[in-house]
């Protein structure tokens, strides 16, 4: 990993697809100031950042992590092949939680009436 966002790389980069910095800005959703503080080390890069500028630059966004510098965020990304058992799983998990917590919810419901004076 990059100590600082490595500009000679980046700037190599956008020159092999023909593209600038200002192409870097309109992908980022950014100024082209916002940019060139971003090359300078002087703006960090969020997760959103990471991903555009990895499919701006046809690379992996491991890469672009590498080169922009030690506080660059690695984007977390789905699960890969469609493969959603691990996020139906926890789902699962979470659906039997919140019965749990409904359970006891209405459990002390039922106390709370049942230790109120009659009058």
């Amino acid at each position: 990993m990059a100590l600082f966002f490595d500009q000679d790389w980046f700037d190599a980069k956008l020159r092999a697809l023909a593209l600038t910095r200002d192409d870097v800005a309109a992908s980022l959703r950014l100024t082209r100031e916002a940019v060139d503080e971003m090359w300078k080390d002087q703006r960090e890069m969020s997760p959103n950042d990471v991903v555009m500028l990895a499919r701006l630059l046809k690379i992996p966004a491991d890469e672009i992590v590498t080169r922009a510098g030690i506080a660059t965020p690695q984007p977390v990304s789905a699960p890969s092949g469609g493969d959603t058992s691990a996020i139906l799983k926890k789902l699962d998990e979470i659906d039997q939680r919140m019965a749990r917590m409904e359970r006891a919810i209405a459990e002390l419901q039922s106390m709370v009436i049942a230790t109120r004076p009659l009058t």
